[in-house]
């Protein structure tokens, strides 16, 4: 769409315009908008600019003429006028401390993935050759991370800026412990019961350990063999885990049964609904979660979004429906990592949902007059905007996909609301 210059005295409600200003530098919520009334008139032309950028397209009228008057305001309507502009810009300058201390939420958290990343990491290094010392270590890990989740009753999920390549188990290992963790909580359990799905769930991949890498990383589908021998790893994991006697006995069926389904298809035993450990059905609905966004072929992943859907309408047969039904309240419609389109056509990426408002995630804008490492970002619960639909990260333009930098592995953790 054509942006044109246009002065300032031309300008007139109905008109869709954008500020040739930074976010922080006017007191609006988005850097683009429809002027709807005589206050947003008042509030441009007190910005003393002497143009803006018209975006006919989205413009419900034409500009004033060159020569028009300006309409009086009367002295009352003016200090009106004036007042609510201070309201718009104390408003904002919330909105932009409030974005700060977000961000500094971001990073202390984005430290805790990293060195729970490295914890397990070092634990699994261990798990063969000292299996008591990697047990003790990941119930350090998992005690540190349950009591961060049980301290407080409102807890944001966020997305992860992760880098690292190849390492596939622990980014796994960790999003499932992470998911299911908070599912856990959602569902009423105990912080002992917490502990022991947690432990369950860093643990419950590890036996893949003892199968051969050109296995787990083909692409294309594997032989019958392969495939038997991929399916031994709930096997192995448990064998790792009766290394330690320290290991807990509530743990090991979530090794053991995360692949059975309610359904009966599932390995390695067939095992049929109620005969599935209640907290090996609960892994299993978030393991299967996050495999379709990870599948070992990266041109069938899944956006978040269309992961949780393809569960819910496909899959009601062979999973818990109840945990089902609790991981899409959890992650909300359009969990962290999804890239949607908003009601006033704006892309962004949702970086973390609110389990108190999951209809309202926040959401960081795409606004290329804004730099990436600024850009706002909006919490929908605050402000009119509305999220209509998901968008697919590769039928994005280049230019917004760079900006929005919608991450090919999709990792989460948590932070609790201070």
């Amino acid at each position: 769409m054509a942006n044109i210059k246009l002065a300032v005295d031309r300008l007139t409600i109905g008109l869709y315009v954008k500020l040739p200003l930074q976010w922080t530098e006017h007191p609006f919520l988005l850097n683009h908008f429809k002027i709807k009334d005589k206050q947003q008139l008042r509030l441009i032309k007190n910005l003393n600019l002497k143009y803006v950028y018209l975006i006919p397209e989205k413009s419900d009228t034409t500009p004033l003429a060159p020569d028009s008057q300006p309409e009086a305001i009367s002295e009352q309507e003016s200090q009106y006028l004036d007042k609510q502009a201070e309201k718009l810009w104390q408003e904002k300058q919330r909105r932009i401390e409030h974005l700060k201390n977000y961000k500094l939420r971001v990073q202390r958290c984005e430290k805790n993935f990293s060195r729970s990343l490295s914890q397990l990491r070092s634990i699994v290094s261990k798990i063969k050759s000292r299996p008591l010392n990697a047990v003790e270590e990941a119930h350090d890990l998992v005690s540190t991370m349950v009591d961060a989740l049980m301290e407080s009753d409102n807890v944001a999920l966020h997305l992860m800026n992760d880098k690292k390549e190849h390492e596939d188990i622990y980014f796994h290992s960790l999003n499932v412990a992470i998911i299911s963790m908070m599912l856990a909580k959602s569902n009423g359990m105990s912080a002992e019961a917490i502990k022991n799905i947690a432990l369950g769930a860093l643990f419950h991949d590890m036996g893949k350990l003892k199968v051969p890498t050109a296995i787990l990383r083909k692409t294309t589908p594997l032989t019958q063999p392969e495939e038997n021998y991929l399916r031994l790893h709930t096997k192995y994991s448990l064998e790792l885990a009766n290394l330690a006697d320290t290991f807990p006995e509530a743990s090991k069926p979530i090794l053991d049964q995360h692949h059975e389904l309610v359904d009966g298809s599932g390995y390695p035993q067939g095992l049929k609904g109620d005969e599935i450990d209640n907290c090996a059905q609960l892994v299993a609905v978030v393991n299967a979660y996050d495999t379709l966004c990870h599948p070992q072929d990266p041109s069938k992943a899944r956006i978040p979004y269309s992961a949780l859907s393809y569960l819910f309408k496909n899959k009601k047969d062979q999973y818990n429906n109840e945990y089902m039904a609790l991981l899409v309240k959890l992650m909300g419609v359009y969990p962290p990592g999804s890239v949607v389109q908003l009601s006033n056509q704006q892309l962004g990426l949702v970086i973390s949902v609110n389990t108190n408002s999951l209809l309202h995630p926040n959401v960081l804008l795409y606004d290329p007059t804004v730099p990436s490492n600024e850009a706002p970002i909006i919490d929908l619960e605050e402000g009119e905007l509305k999220i209509e639909r998901a968008v697919s990260p590769n039928k994005l333009p280049e230019h917004v996909y760079d900006y929005l930098n919608p991450r090919v592995r999709i990792s989460f953790y948590f932070d609790p609301d201070d």
